[in-house]
């Protein structure tokens, strides 16, 4: 009689327990696409010329999260408010027009990433002409350049604290490490040298070929830089290897891993893995393989391997991305075949959801970080969709593992205000939740940054790392605190 009454509460604790930090919980999808709908859809268009967007991103703070930047291979980054209601009746382009917040070319070239900084006041680009660019978001201004790739940037991602520090993967095999601090002044912006670059991070033997037929045996196509604070993953084209490097040493990875499970067949061909991607308590890794599936793995287990695997979608190039939901909950994906898909992450053996509308492959995608239930995909009829959760597929529920909330002092600081006009604020179908109730989620090691300096000495005295003064890695905790458990993990100091 007692396991029957406790077996089931011990087996959801044990599903969510990774899940660490209490983040609300998005939807439970049912198996079809009624449960979603469509809230506007608006053109890529500059100059009366449509192109294929390339990147998009929504802004981080909640102030600004209803803002997608999108960019395209023609150099221009354009930025639109997904608030306003996009009548389905007008054409994508009028709904451009009337979304477009602004824009401005920012390369002559494609721009393959696109991040937020620094509070949404700055933007970063990386680009097909080796460099990045760092953006005034306000007055669309280059106010910095980062040179020393000798390839196409694919991939950029910042330091998940301070956003002085970027870590960058190109198509000349290498990724580099970058400290916005450490420019030199060149006439109207500042020159931007790496700190570090590593070469040939993903070599192999293996030639692989992407969209019009160009060789990327070597190419990066995904950095991430984690939420421990210290390591960062990178991923190739050649291969579905994940490798992990700590940033106090970069000479070589720390340790690596396979997306691909290749432990049932023999002889699998390896593919290459065209995105990744981290929930917001870091716990989850994401890659999208080219072998059509999407794999996950758990940062502290990375020996396992990939711990599920999502398929249903068609990744034929490098081009289609997918993405974690903050909340670890869902995972998004582009497709080849025309469509995205959404899947439940503790039921990745069911039938996605298909969001069906472009006619184009469909690539980068994103979850908007405060609006829960908002998606933007984007594709090759350059078209960018926006899609919402229906309001009946809430849950009020509460996962059992769920922590106390953590508590922070805000800073008080003056931020310049990005968007002059406030008379953008038409709903959509799903109106965004009070943004100022929402509890600000960190990383264990971020915490020790904000929490009381009793707090951090006692923890710093019952490791046996602090007499090293540098941060541990999640990926090797200190012995203090390895634990039994991954929720005993965080919860460290309670």
């Amino acid at each position: 009689m007692k396991s029957s009454t406790y077996r089931p509460i011990f087996q959801h604790i044990s599903s969510r327990e990774l899940n660490g930090f209490r983040v609300r919980k998005r939807p439970c999808f049912a198996e079809d696409s009624s449960q979603y709908s469509e809230i506007g859809a608006f053109e890529f268009v500059h100059d009366d010329s449509a192109t294929p967007p390339m990147a998009l991103s929504f802004c981080k703070t909640s102030r600004n999260a209803h803002i997608v930047a999108v960019t395209g291979e023609d150099g221009y980054v354009s930025l639109y408010n997904t608030r306003l209601k996009l009548p389905s009746s007008a054409t994508h382009e009028a709904n451009a027009d009337k979304a477009r917040v602004c824009e401005w070319l920012a390369h002559d070239n494609a721009i393959f990433d696109v991040c937020w900084i620094k509070d949404d006041t700055n933007l970063l680009t990386a680009c097909g002409d080796h460099s990045i660019k760092l953006w005034d978001s306000q007055e669309q201004k280059c106010i910095g350049g980062l040179i020393g790739h000798t390839g196409s940037v694919k991939s950029i991602s910042t330091h998940p604290v301070n956003n002085d520090i970027i870590v960058s993967g190109s198509r000349d095999g290498s990724f580099a490490f970058w400290d916005l601090r450490n420019s030199k002044r060149r006439r109207s912006h500042f020159s931007i040298s790496p700190i570090d670059i590593v070469h040939g991070a993903h070599t192999s033997s293996v030639k692989t070929r992407g969209r019009h037929g160009k060789v990327a045996a070597i190419s990066i196509t995904s950095v991430l830089y984690l939420k421990d604070e210290v390591t960062i993953a990178t991923a190739g084209a050649a291969d579905s290897i994940i490798k992990f490097w700590d940033t106090r040493n970069l000479k070589t990875p720390i340790t690596q891993t396979c997306a691909q499970d290749k432990s049932t067949q023999k002889g699998v061909r390896s593919y290459g893995i065209s995105s990744l991607s981290q929930d917001l308590n870091g716990v989850y890794i994401s890659a999208s393989c080219m072998d059509s599936r999407i794999y996950l793995m758990n940062v502290l287990q990375l020996d396992k391997g990939p711990i599920k695997s999502f398929k249903g979608c068609d990744i034929s190039t490098f081009f289609v991305k997918s993405k974690l939901s903050p909340d670890a909950g869902h995972i998004l994906s582009g497709s080849s075949d025309g469509n995205a898909y959404v899947w439940q992450v503790n039921n990745p053996s069911a039938l996605p959801i298909k969001l069906e509308g472009h006619n184009g492959e469909v690539t980068a995608v994103d979850w908007c970080s405060s609006e829960i239930g908002k998606i933007a995909t984007s594709a090759d009829d350059s078209v960018i969709r926006l899609w919402n959760i229906n309001n009946s597929c809430y849950s009020n529920s509460r996962s059992p593992s769920s922590i106390r909330k953590r508590e922070f002092t805000r800073p008080k600081m003056k931020r310049r205000k990005l968007f002059e006009e406030e008379d953008l604020i038409e709903s959509v179908n799903v109106k965004a939740p009070e943004l100022e109730s929402i509890p600000e989620i960190r990383t264990p090691e971020s915490v020790k940054n904000h929490t009381s300096i009793s707090y951090i000495n006692d923890t710093c005295e019952k490791s046996p790392d602090a007499t090293f003064g540098s941060p541990s890695s999640v990926l090797n905790p200190p012995p203090s605190l390895k634990r039994k458990t991954i929720l005993d993990y965080f919860m460290a100091h309670s």
